[in-house]
Formats: structure tokens, sequence, C-alpha cells
């Protein structure tokens, strides 16, 4: 396959003219292309951006990863895919041990994976989920239960726990291997000595905290490198007590997550995060299982919240998610001022980085996976491939 005559986003986050080349699912150079009788897509007048990456999604179309059911797995990576994202981590809630694990073993499916190195028992090979109407799963993302009572936010306050190695090793063997993100409260006892242990096994995100600056120190000393959702469910910025925003933005190669989607972080703090953070921003969702759905009420790790317009709320008005896609929020973004640039950066590449897999996924690169999506010049999502 060509592709001609688009603007092609491109690795140093420019737009320039030119011609893709696809073959075998993967992008080539115009000089490896072998193809005799190649499909032509003319892509005047559009942008041709690389596959969006969410790495922090709970769920979408009435269903929640969480479910531990399959069939609702395959919804909401159809889902993704059609919305422009092809890259995609499912995000657990905090929940009892047996019911993670079961929710982890239902993703023991190869058709669900692409990437190398993901998971323990397979390497990348057969279907690629993207070509079959799906997106690739990249790993899964722990976001409890070793978090702090007072930011728990939408979590259970009944199930938090300290970090442990045999629950999180547990929760790893029923995944295959294949988490990997976690979130950690560093000021919980023993947290910090988890993330000491297991930050070259996973990527530790510090969130749902109310750390002080000199504790968060402390936890990006013993190997966290990633912030979970900047700004919501931590203390916030202050000259005297900087916090976890502080030490992270004082730290070199943080990568922070960020909800865009107009309701959880204003607008002048999403434009002020790029700048806070600068080649570190990613756009992540945060969406649950009433994201796609008509206003109503829904369940969401065993707590029913309230969804109007782009707001859901639990029945005490704490936000409980997101339930607008990665692709509509990184929109927004643009919309509000961030440029334009930087804010699909910031759902391609940045994310492919924090997890590792920048090597297959999150540019338009010789060698990695052909995710395209074609967007008309009103950012109007056109064709994804």
């Amino acid at each position: 396959m060509i592709i001609k005559n688009g603007l092609v986003f491109t690795q140093d986050k420019r737009f320039e003219k030119k011609d893709i080349y696809i073959e075998d699912g993967r992008f080539v150079s115009p000089n490896a292309y072998t193809e005799d009788k190649a499909d032509v897509i003319d892509a005047e007048g559009q942008f041709v951006l690389p596959g969006l990456i969410d790495i922090h999604s709970h769920g979408a179309v009435g269903c929640d990863f969480s479910d531990g059911d399959k069939g609702g797995v395959k919804k909401i990576l159809a889902y993704e895919r059609a919305h422009g994202i092809t890259t995609y981590c499912p995000t657990s809630m905090t929940l009892p041990q047996e019911t993670l694990e079961t929710a982890y073993a239902s993703l023991n499916d190869p058709s669900f994976f692409h990437l190398a190195n993901v998971r323990t028992d397979q390497p990348a090979s057969g279907q690629n989920p993207v070509e079959s109407g799906y997106a690739r799963i990249a790993g899964i993302n722990m976001e409890g239960p070793f978090l702090d009572e007072a930011k728990k936010g939408a979590h259970q306050a009944c199930y938090l726990r300290p970090a442990s190695a045999a629950f999180f090793d547990a929760c790893q063997k029923a995944a295959s291997g294949a988490i990997r993100l976690v979130t950690v409260a560093p000021n919980i006892a023993d947290n910090i000595d988890f993330i000491r242990d297991y930050h070259e096994k996973v990527t530790i995100s510090l969130g749902h905290t109310c750390c002080d600056c000199a504790t968060a120190e402390k936890a990006i000393t013993a190997g966290a490198d990633h912030l979970t959702h900047l700004f919501n469910a931590m203390p916030s910025l202050l000259h005297r007590e900087p916090g976890l925003i502080g030490a992270a933005m004082d730290a070199e190669d943080i990568y922070a997550e960020l909800i865009a989607d107009g309701i959880h972080v204003h607008g002048t703090m999403i434009r002020n995060a790029f700048r806070m953070f600068p080649d570190h921003i990613c756009l992540i969702s945060d969406s649950i299982r009433g994201t796609g759905l008509s206003d109503g009420s829904y369940e969401l790790g065993g707590q029913i919240f309230h969804v109007k317009g782009k707001l859901a709320t639990l029945d005490d008005g704490t936000i409980a998610g997101s339930v607008t896609n990665l692709y509509d929020s990184m929109c927004h973004a643009i919309e509000i001022g961030v440029p334009m640039e930087e804010a699909i950066a910031a759902a391609t590449i940045h994310p492919a980085k924090s997890l590792g897999i920048y090597d297959q996924v999150g540019s338009i690169t010789p060698g990695k996976y052909a995710d395209i999506l074609l967007v008309n010049k009103k950012m109007e999502l056109q064709r994804v491939l």
C-alpha cells in the first residue's frame, strides 16, 4: 500500500508532505518497497498521523476491563480502534485480589496482543489485531490497590493495601507477565521498598497520594518515573511544599499522564502542563464503561456512577473517571491552545516511549507497525488503517 500526498506527522514533531509505503503491515522506506501492484490511497488535503496510544483506560461502551469478560474486552478494543486508538493498555481498578486475577487472566488470548516483549509467554507473532478491527494491547495498567486512602478518588477504600511482592507477583502470574504499569502511593508504609525492588520489572507510576516533596523525591530516586493523571488525586503545587508535582518537575525523564477531557483539568493547566513537562506529557482518556453511551447510571469498581454529558460522578460528587476517548481529548487540547504537534506527540510518541515500545509503534517510521489515521483539516477522523 502507498499513501500519497498527505501531510505526514513525523517523529520530530513536524508535518511533511510525502508518500508513505506499507508492506506486510509495516512502514518501509521507498527503496525497500517491493509490491508490484500496490493499493494507493490519495491523502491530498489530509493529515496522516500514527495510531494513538492510550495507556490508561478502564473501559467503554458498557464494558469494563475489570469485569473479566473476554467478550467485553473485544467490544472495548473495537470501540478504541474505531476512534483512532490502535494501541491500548486496559486499566484495572482497586478490587479484591481474586477479582483482579480473573480480569488479568481474561486477557490470556494471543489475539489481543501483538507487540514483542509484552507477555512472558508470547513473542510478536500472529494476526495484527489492528488489521482485524481491534486495538492491540500493549500491556496492563494496574492502577490499584497500592494507593493512599486520602486520595483514593473513585477507588474503594476497603480494598486498598500497601504494596506487596506476593500480591503483585500473583497478579503478574495471572496476567502472564503483561502488567507493564503500576500506580504506587509512596507515602504508604513499605511502598518505596516495592518501588526499589520492582522498578526494573514494571514502570512505576506515582499517584493517588498525598505525599510531600521529600517522599516523592525518595520514590523517584528508588526508580519511579511516571505520574498517574497529573493534578488529579495528588496535592496541588505550593511554593513552600511542592509535593509530588514539584518533585517530578525537578527530576529528569518523568512522564506525566494528563486527562484533557475538559472536566478533570482546567484548560489553563492543560496548557501549562506541556510547559512543565516538555516532551513528557502522555495524554490519556481514563475512560470508563460510560464512554460511548448516553447519559445514565453505570457501575465502576463496585460503585454506581452517573453520566451527564462529559461528566461522570459518584453519588457523593467525586469525579469517577472520564467518558471521553483519547482522540477527542487530544482534539480538545488542540482546541484550547496546545500546539497541534505537541498534542499529537502526547498521544503517540510520548506514551510509546514511556512504556518502552517506541521501537514498535508511536511514529511513522520504517520498521514499525503501520498504524495510520487519516484526518481532515478540521481534525475529524476519516479513516483508521
